[in-house]
C-alpha cells in the first residue's frame, strides 16, 4: 500500500527531508536580495547551472527519453517542456526583480498565491474549485490587496514589486500546469533538464539584449548564486519530491507555506529587513486563504480517489 494513503505516521527521515526542503526554499528570496548581481542575471545562472548539473543524468541514463522528447514518440510532452520553460522564465523575470525592489516578506507571500491562480486555471479547464477553494481564493485575494494597499503608502517602487510578485505567481501557476502535462510521459530529470535549459536560454537572450552583465561579480554574489542552485533549485525541490512518496501532496503544499515566515526570518537576520507593520494583517489573511485553497483541493482529491475505480488511480 502507498504510504501516502495508509494513515501511517510520517517517518523521522521524511520529517528531516521536509525540514531541509523548507529551509532550502526559504533561503531563496533572501539570497536573491543578498546578491549584488542583477535579478535577471541571477535567474539565468540559477537555471543554467542547474541544467548543467542535470546534464550527466539527462544525456546518460535518460538519453533515450530525451531523444524521444525532442524528435521521437514523446514530442508532444517535449513541447510542453519547452512551453513550461518559457513560463518559468517569465516567472523568474517578474518575481526575482520584485525581491530586489520590495521586501523579501511581501514578495515571498505574494508569490505564494500560486495555488490560487492554479485553482482559477483549473476552473478555466472545467475543473471548478470546491466551495472551500473559492472561499480561500477570496481570502487570499483580499489579503494580497490589503498588503499591496499598505505598500501604496510606502512608495511606488514597493507597489511595482507587489505587482511583479503577483505576476510571478501567475506565471508559476502556468508553469506548473504545463509541467503537469509534460510529466505524464517524461521523468522528472528529463522534464527539468529541458525546462531549465529553455528557461536559461531565454534569460540569456534577455540579458544580452538588455546589456546585463553576467560576469564580474564579487565572491559573495557567486556564493549566493551557487547556494541558490544547490539549495532552492536542486535540493529543496528534490526533498519535496522525496517527501511526496511518503506523505500527501496536501501536507507538502501546506508545509511549503512555511517558506513565507522562513524567508521573512532569514531576511531579518541576514539583511535587517523588518516586514511592514501595516502589511502584516494582509499577509496573514493571504496565507490563511492559500492554506484553505490547498486543504480544500486535498479533500476534493481524496473524494475523487475513493470514488474512482482502482485502475484509474494515478501511478506513483
Amino acid at each position: 500500500m502507498n504510504r501516502r494513503s495508509s494513515g501511517q505516521p510520517i517517518s523521522p527521515l521524511t520529517v528531516l527531508a521536509l525540514a531541509v526542503a523548507v529551509f532550502a526554499v526559504s533561503s531563496s528570496a533572501p539570497l536573491i536580495a543578498f546578491a549584488t548581481a542583477p535579478a535577471l542575471a541571477v535567474a539565468f545562472w540559477r537555471n543554467g547551472l542547474a541544467s548543467v548539473a542535470l546534464t550527466p543524468v539527462a544525456l546518460g541514463p535518460r538519453r533515450h527519453e530525451v531523444r524521444d522528447a525532442i524528435r521521437g514518440s514523446r514530442r508532444r510532452a517535449g513541447m510542453f517542456c519547452v512551453l513550461a520553460g518559457v513560463a518559468l522564465a517569465a516567472h523568474f523575470a517578474t518575481w526575482m526583480p520584485s525581491v530586489k525592489l520590495g521586501t523579501v516578506a511581501t514578495s515571498t507571500a505574494l508569490v505564494a498565491t500560486q495555488p490560487v491562480w492554479q485553482g482559477l486555471i483549473a476552473a478555466g479547464q472545467g475543473r471548478r474549485p470546491s466551495v472551500p477553494g473559492w472561499i480561500g481564493i477570496v481570502l487570499a485575494v483580499a489579503g494580497a490587496a490589503w498588503a499591496t494597499g499598505a505598500d501604496v503608502g510606502v512608495s511606488g517602487q514597493a507597489v511595482l514589486a507587489d505587482v511583479l510578485a503577483v505576476l510571478g505567481a501567475i506565471f508559476a501557476a502556468v508553469y506548473t500546469a504545463l509541467g503537469e502535462r509534460a510529466r505524464t510521459a517524461l521523468s522528472t530529470t528529463t522534464y527539468t533538464w529541458i525546462c531549465y535549459g529553455v528557461c536559461a536560454l531565454i534569460l540569456l537572450v534577455v540579458c544580452a539584449v538588455a546589456g546585463i552583465d553576467l560576469i564580474g561579480y564579487d565572491s559573495r554574489t557567486w556564493a549566493a548564486i551557487l547556494a541558490l542552485v544547490v539549495g532552492a533549485q536542486l535540493l529543496g525541490h528534490s526533498m519535496f519530491n522525496y517527501a511526496l512518496q511518503h506523505t500527501s501532496a496536501t501536507t507538502v503544499s501546506v508545509l511549503i507555506l512555511l517558506e513565507v515566515p522562513g524567508a521573512a526570518l532569514l531576511a531579518w537576520l541576514w539583511l535587517g529587513q523588518v516586514p511592514s507593520t501595516g502589511a502584516l494583517p494582509g499577509l496573514g489573511l493571504l496565507m490563511a486563504g492559500v492554506a484553505v485553497v490547498i486543504l480544500g483541493a486535498g479533500r476534493s482529491a481524496r473524494r475523487r480517489a475513493t470514488s474512482a475505480p482502482a485502475e484509474e488511480s494515478l501511478p506513483t
